[in-house]
């Protein structure tokens, strides 16, 4: 099972791609960054990867409210806390390191690939944190938010209920205020991961409900902190009403235990709240968003894993000959569409990461502007590049682990090789926090035609900038694509157009063509952050011939996707009008024969 942790690809990229690692005087050096990658990437190769496929077989299993974790999942998180690797990017008063949150996302990749189903909780706790950090009380802090940064206590996103998925106006869970200003939690939550385990003494429960005579809808939602353990004052921890009910058996990502969760099954959960009444969603935003540009590392790890398993088998495996009259079989990897597969997964993990870095930086940008100005205009692109990394990277995933069980061939659709658990795991990722549809509806309503629409113009201008500076370049094959990147982006400007255009006066059909835009947006960013890492490459670089393949080959083979998605996204209102009449049917009166239910 290959993997071998991309350093120095991860540490040119920082240092090159980002300005986290230099902001504030200097003081992480290129040494330092390098010794934390290597130690980060060790944990990935060492510790993570020889458990992944434990887990994967054993998983966790449920017995009378209690999850019990795979034989070594203990042993790993105790080593992965014990040498501080949860609260990097976290406040140096809370048990962080105060380190930029970019750094941070490049070793959650490396993480991830080696195990998504163990650093899964660990970035749940990361994003916790944060939102405590943000919104939480002193109070709240001073108890809850060291043992949460440093991996002491667990932490979980408690949103989902059984009739609430992607629909949080219908959140049903309730708070009831006592006289001591905590609150009485009652409500069912399901699809929370590490909801319980054995890992650790306490699991923080940040939930989502609603008030007495709070409104409907979404604008009455508030946020609760609910611990499985209450804190007592003189250092116990008394057990709250927070019952697990079972674990999901899921296609994979089987070591990250998925519990439903009842809260005041007894009497009633005890919680308390964090943020203003009503202002619930606005706080989880802040642990939701960095929850997807952790998924978003999630589909970049898989992809380079994806990739470098793949790479290994087709380098040693003997099969057909490339002429006719050659005597012997060949390596796979001599074959021309072998190549297409490999450099197909290896561009999309590379243009994974520049966008995963890209989003963190811009995060990182805001934390650490000098001016309200400045901050804004961050914090706008966080907000725009956010979904577009956790849409692009995430199918990324799927797709390379798709291609690596079809370079494998019959080997790759047994279980055996390690590649069907590579797309089990992924798969999951275009689906949670926020389907890859709901963030292509944000990036449109909120991104393109919403309030960060002039942040959105401006980043369309740096993405033509880069195709400018290209087509200057004095290597030939390089100054023509940059007219293949101007073509692109061209495509995306006319798709943001008629989009917005569309948005105006018929918003079911602009919603229709959210996602091909989405993948229009990802496919120029990714393009244009690949020729923009290649441009600070020197010649002579080690990593110079493969930063210029990456682009050559997503310029050629990946980027003219953006015509074909341009016109889906003209021709939607016209090709989707009589699919939406059809499916406006009410269930059971569809045309038999037809592919509808018939309810």
């Amino acid at each position: 099972m290959a993997y071998s942790p991309p350093i120095a690809e991860l540490q040119f990229s920082l240092l090159q791609g980002t300005s986290a690692v230099t902001r504030g005087g200097g003081a992480l050096d290129e040494d330092l960054l390098a010794a934390i990658l290597e130690q980060a990437g060790s944990v990935a190769s060492d510790v993570l990867l020889p458990l992944d496929k434990i887990l994967d077989r054993s998983g966790a299993t449920y017995s009378l409210g209690k999850v019990t974790t795979a034989a070594g999942h203990r042993a790993a998180y105790d080593q992965f806390i014990g040498g501080g690797w949860s609260a990097l990017s976290l406040p140096s008063q809370f048990g962080g390191q105060d380190l930029p949150l970019a750094l941070n996302a490049a070793c959650l990749e490396m993480w991830h690939a080696g195990s998504i189903g163990f650093t899964m909780g660990l970035l749940l706790n990361m994003a916790a944190a944060e939102t405590l950090h943000a919104h939480g009380t002193a109070a709240l802090q001073q108890t809850y938010l060291e043992n949460i940064a440093t991996g002491r206590w667990g932490a979980t996103m408690a949103i989902t209920e059984p009739n609430s998925g992607s629909d949080l106006s219908e959140i049903r869970t309730r708070a009831v205020e006592r006289a001591d200003g905590s609150y009485a939690i009652s409500g069912t939550k399901i699809f929370i991961s590490y909801g319980e385990h054995d890992l650790t003494e306490n699991i923080v429960h940040l939930v989502l409900a609603r008030h007495d005579d709070a409104p409907e809808g979404t604008g009455g939602l508030s946020l609760f902190l609910v611990p499985k353990m209450v804190p007592q004052a003189d250092g116990s921890l008394q057990p709250n009403d927070v019952q697990c009910l079972g674990i999901e058996t899921k296609i994979g990502l089987h070591g990250s235990p998925t519990c439903t969760m009842a809260f005041g099954a007894g009497e009633a959960a005890t919680g308390w709240m964090i943020g203003a009444p009503n202002r619930g969603l606005a706080c989880m935003f802040v642990m939701m968003n960095r929850a997807r540009l952790a998924v978003a590392t999630q589909g970049v790890g898989i992809a380079e894993r994806a990739f470098q398993m793949s790479y290994e088998y087709a380098a040693a495996r003997l099969q057909g000959r490339i002429n006719t009259e050659d005597q012997q079989q060949v390596p796979l990897i001599r074959h021309a569409d072998v190549k297409r597969s490999l450099m197909k997964m290896r561009t999309l993990a590379a243009a994974g990461r520049c966008l995963m870095l890209a989003a963190a930086d811009a995060i990182d940008a805001a934390r650490g502007a000098d001016t309200q100005t400045e901050r804004t205009d961050n914090q706008a692109l966080a907000d725009i590049l956010t979904p577009v990394a956790k849409g692009f990277c995430t199918q990324a995933g799927v797709d390379a682990a798709d291609l690596a069980i079809q370079v494998h061939g019959g080997a790759g659709y047994v279980e055996e090789s390690g590649v069907p658990q590579l797309w089990r795991d992924a798969r999951v990722t275009t689906i949670y926090e926020g389907t890859n549809a709901i963030h292509a509806i944000d990036l449109l309503t909120r991104g393109i035609a919403g309030r960060n629409s002039a942040r959105f113009n401006a980043l369309q201008e740096e993405f033509v900038t880069i195709a400018s500076r290209l087509a200057n370049n004095p290597e030939q094959d390089l100054s023509h694509l940059g007219q293949v990147l101007s073509d692109a982006c061209a495509d995306l400007s006319a798709a943001v157009e008629v989009s917005q255009a569309t948005l105006k006066t018929d918003r079911h059909a602009a919603l229709a063509g959210a996602t091909p835009l989405l993948e229009i947006v990802g496919l120029v960013a990714g393009a244009s952050y690949l020729a923009a890492i290649l441009d600070t490459c020197p010649p002579g670089h080690p990593l110079r011939a493969r930063l210029r393949e990456n682009f050559v080959f997503f310029a050629l083979q990946l980027l003219p996707q953006t015509g074909a998605l341009l016109a889906m996204i003209s021709a939607g209102r016209q090709s989707l009008a009589g699919v939406f009449h059809e499916f406006d049917k009410p269930v059971g009166v569809r045309a038999r024969g037809s592919n509808a239910f018939d309810g």
